[in-house]
């Protein structure tokens, strides 16, 4: 399949290995649809870039690609060689069971896969030893993740990991349990606070449950010390004693610095160090000289690198983990291969994330109705910089008064228009929300300017009307970045204290209150503004209009970004990636459930050549993104809160004389076809099988020597074992009542169908069948034993988190239908059919019902045993009744075995909940249709016919 013009991003599912990827064909000049992974690598600018549609030069990480391979291998095999504690954690990661409530991105499993398998992987495989360094004494491996796939996710993964591991087996100098994070300012410091597994207010292990719950006591055993890296600053004496002057803050023998700087790792030994956004962190080369680097850049890798090799010298650092979507050494020149971090280990780069949807879809415009540039045969809009009439007037140091030339007003003009329609549809949208409008955070224009003096006659030409969009030339929306002010900010250890009374101002109050700030307070001020741009009721909520110069600060993760102009220079992905990264974080993360894929959410793109990365194209200005509306919990609404125990599972008492109704017990079904009972075996010769030298394995053998009575026994044995804990009575009673259960039960023929008919009536073929299906046979008797003899229940909460809310959810996005809630704490409730809209509509407006909610999202889950297998059951509305009564209520159309099941472990769950007596009364129920929901809640709201119809 080729096409010249990308009409689909998004053709690989977020949560598998991407199987396809978009290639360029410099021969035919298109793009095609290529089957298998894109090579792991980046692109670079060639001597063409600028012709037509020439996307440069790809260069791969071969060594990546190695690792990948043994990486799946090893993956595929079931991790082997992995500790105990390492194997639950990868289970309990990829356990299908989670992912409603929490499933991670490939990438993301796919990264800290990587590392364990470079840690605990195979020690014949010399691959892990085989990976270069940075020229200094300490380990460093390098994940190389896209802006927006959820690093941050994954260095809460790979904490949890090694804290886990070395709290178990402290001994292993594997692992360690104290954790050094160094981010690149103070907007990242403050973000990267979810990694401390200690604090109290939001952490990631808990939010995206990392880890079982059982595990989070062993995991606050670690230490996580985050630090912005200018604390790292401190310089030795013999770096001191070079200089003519001195450092104003002295220096520090390395026992000293490392007291000072590690805090509560001071004396921590073997620590582990993350660092975030590492292309910060490199070490300078000794034998070239980096030409065209800015000294601040020399400066900062200096003093992080610098940093690090004296907590080294004096404390060891086991390994370095590197995390960053463009891990470059500067070069002075255009991105090269030699200018690439040569200790990358995995890669997941934004044209990977783009296609499996983790990031919005860039869209550009490439044709307009004006005259083209014959030189690329593009709009001159797409490389606005580029252009003869826009180049040089950008480069001269002119006043702020200067006017723009037309081809940028002009773009602004069309980039503008677009910005208004989609903050109209959005408004739109919102309008039926009345009363959470307010709340709405505008969609936002970013503008990358190559220089101040740019910036500056940007901001002059908005708030003097020159651009004709009215709404975008309120100065009061319009955030202008100054450099020097926010990197001031951004250097800080922590926020200024008194600046956030000052957040409450809004208008001139809010402007009389910015003059009268300190220079510090104004960089602070400027800081948060840009930190919470899209947030509701921050500094930054109103903001719809930013302009900076080069890069906006890392870490800015607004969501609301939905247009980019990029009037600067752009000769590598690079570049790219860093500008446009700022705007690609997506709102939703749904499903779609046709297709397996994210729906897409758009970025409209003017002056960003493109031809280094995937875009979709179009003829005219793109159409605005898909607004998704944030489903969470209303403060004001806390009257309607709904809790629950949370249960983790629910110990038995069983009765003395065990009892089974063969009568009521429904049928297990056996299918022969899908039971292998034979397999041929043939010599592999030069990589293919010898059918000539066939061989066979037949299990008839098996079912001659497997009689019917240890069919019997093996089984009974098996619910024995399940059911002997907690069984009162004698061990030898117990077992010889379930062999007589289980005897009864194998003699009557409707309880065991076996098809295709030969196998049920020839003895042989039966016996093999049932000889290979006991574990059926064990969880289908157990079942019905288990429920007919329990005679007390007791239910076991988790210690942690012993009760959740309604309170509890946190805010997420969809696009799906919604409706009114007016009697949930929960702002709209989220429809999966009209059947659920139908019964939503009937419990917000009958008296019966004091409070509800739609059970998505929240973490009401029951657990239970499905043919051998832990699930979790998660019931549709959670319903406060006028009686003071709990009801959890399922809708239910066709009910299968696995429903039967469902409820029956409801049963339990709220049988033993009621036996503990203190959450109330709690009934279950289900509706099979539509205008059943009034008959099930009169059964237990104690009202009447009329009550209820009113």
């Amino acid at each position: 399949m080729s096409n010249s013009s990308i009409d689909r991003l998004i053709i690989n599912s977020p949560y598998t290995e991407p199987t396809k990827h978009w290639n360029y064909d410099h021969t035919t000049r298109e793009h095609k649809l290529t089957d298998g992974r894109r090579p792991a690598g980046f692109v670079i600018a060639s001597k063409d870039s600028q012709a037509f549609d020439d996307p440069g030069k790809f260069q791969s990480i071969p060594l990546v690609d190695r690792i990948r391979k043994r990486v799946r291998n090893w993956r595929e095999e079931g991790w082997p060689g992995v500790s105990g504690i390492t194997r639950r954690l990868l289970e309990y990661w990829t356990d299908p069971e989670e992912f409603e409530s929490r499933r991670f991105f490939f990438c993301q499993i796919e990264a800290v896969e990587t590392l364990i398998w470079l840690t605990e992987g195979p020690e014949s495989d010399t691959q892990r030893r085989d990976i270069p360094n940075d020229g200094g004494s300490i380990r460093r491996l390098c994940s190389k993740m896209a802006t927006g796939a959820g690093k941050t996710v994954v260095m809460a993964m790979v904490g949890a990991w090694q804290i886990l591991n070395k709290v178990t087996y402290p001994r292993d100098r594997r692992f360690s349990k104290n954790i050094l994070v160094v981010a690149p300012g103070l907007t990242v410091k403050n973000r990267l606070a979810v990694l401390d597994p200690k604090s109290e207010e939001e952490n990631y292990y808990e939010s995206f449950r990392i880890v079982p719950s059982p595990m989070l006591d062993k995991l606050r055993q670690g230490t996580v010390v985050i630090r912005n890296w200018h604390a790292l600053n401190w310089e030795s004496e013999e770096k001191i004693a070079q200089k003519r002057g001195v450092d104003k803050r002295g220096a520090l023998s390395d026992e000293a610095y490392v007291r000072d700087v590690l805090g509560d790792l001071a004396r921590a030994e073997n620590l582990l160090v993350i660092n975030d956004e590492a292309h910060h962190a490199w070490r300078v080369p000794t034998t070239t000289k980096l030409r065209g680097v800015a000294k601040a850049e020399r400066e900062e890798a200096t003093k992080w690198i610098g940093g690090l090799d004296r907590i080294n010298r004096a404390r060891g650092i086991s390994v370095c983990y590197d995390f960053t979507a463009t891990p470059f050494i500067p070069s002075g020149k255009q991105s090269s291969e030699e200018a690439l971090f040569g200790w990358i280990v995995s890669d997941f780069g934004l044209n990977d994330a783009i296609e499996s949807g983790l990031v919005k879809t860039p869209r550009v415009v490439v044709r307009d109705d004006a005259i083209p540039d014959f030189k690329t045969y593009k709009s001159r809009l797409y490389h606005i910089y580029n252009d003869d009439e826009v180049k040089d007037d950008l480069n001269q140091k002119a006043d702020p008064q200067v006017r723009l030339p037309d081809l940028v007003n002009n773009a602004y003009h069309l980039l503008g228009a677009d910005w208004q329609d989609t903050k109209e549809r959005w408004e739109a949208q919102w309008a039926e929300f009345g009363e959470i409008t307010e709340e709405m955070s505008p969609p936002v224009m970013i503008t990358v300017a190559n220089r101040t003096e740019t910036a500056a006659r940007i901001k002059f030409a908005f708030d003097h009307q020159q651009i004709l969009v009215d709404e975008l030339c309120d100065p009061s929306t319009t955030l202008h970045i100054d450099s020097k002010v926010l990197e001031a900010a951004e250097s800080a250890e922590k926020p200024i204290a008194d600046v956030e009374s000052d957040h409450v101002a809004r208008g001139n109050r809010e402007a009389t209150r910015h003059r009268k700030m300190t220079r510090k307070q104004q960089s602070e001020w400027l800081r948060q503004q840009v930190d919470t741009v899209g947030q509701s009721g921050k500094p930054g909520h109103k903001i719809q209009n930013v302009i900076s110069v080069g890069m906006l600060s890392e870490g800015w993760d607004a969501k609301n970004v939905t247009h980019i102009m990029g009037l600067r220079a752009f000769t590598s992905q690079l570049l790219c990636e860093q500008v446009i990264g700022r705007g690609l974080r997506r709102t939703s993360y749904e499903v779609d459930p046709n297709t397996g894929l994210f729906e897409p959410e758009y970025v409209n793109v003017f002056g960003v050549p493109f031809t280094f990365l995937p875009h979709e194209g179009g003829e005219t200005v793109p159409k605005p993104p898909q607004q998704k509306i944030p489903i969470e919990p209303i403060p004001e609404k806390r009257e309607y809160e709904i809790s629950w125990p949370n249960v983790i599972r629910i110990e038995y008492g069983y009765q003395p004389r065990l009892t089974l109704n063969l009568d009521q017990l429904e049928p297990i079904e056996l299918d022969a076809v899908q039971i292998p009972s034979l397999a041929e075996l043939a010599p592999i010769v030069d990589g293919n099988p010898d059918i000539r030298q066939k061989d066979e394995i037949n299990l008839e053998d098996l079912a001659r020597k497997f009689r019917l009575q240890r069919i019997v026994f093996t089984v009974a044995r098996d619910v024995y074992n399940e059911m002997q804990p907690k069984w009162q009575g004698g061990e030898y009673e117990l077992l010889s009542q379930l062999v007589s259960l289980m005897e009864q039960f194998m003699q009557i023929d409707r309880l065991i169908q076996i098809k295709p008919a030969l196998f049920a009536h020839d003895n042989l073929k039966r016996r093999l069948v049932l000889a290979l299906s006991m574990s059926k046979l064990y969880h289908h008797i157990w079942d019905a034993i288990h429920f007919e003899n329990v005679n007390w229940r007791k239910p076991v909460y988790d210690r942690d988190i012993p009760i959740l809310s309604t309170a509890d959810m946190r805010t997420w996005f969809t696009g799906k239908p919604t409706g009114d809630a007016t009697h949930s704490h929960i702002n709209r409730c989220v429809y999966d059919s009209t059947w659920e809209e139908a019964e939503a509509n009937t419990l917000d407006r009958t008296s019966a019902v004091v409070a509800w909610v739609k059970n998505d999202h929240l973490g009401f889950e029951v657990r239970y045993l499905y043919r051998g297998a832990v699930k979790k059951y998660r019931p549709d509305f959670l319903i406060r009744l006028a009686s003071g009564d709990m009801l959890v209520l399922e809708t239910k159309g066709l009910v299968r075995e696995q429903d039967k099941i469902k409820r029956r472990y409801l049963e339990d769950w709220v049988g033993a909940v009621n036996s503990d007596g203190g959450f109330g009364r709690w009934h279950c129920d289900v509706s099979t249709n539509p205008a059943d929901v009034l008959d099930i809640l009169a059964k237990y709201a104690n009202l009447s016919d009329e009550a209820m119809a009113g």
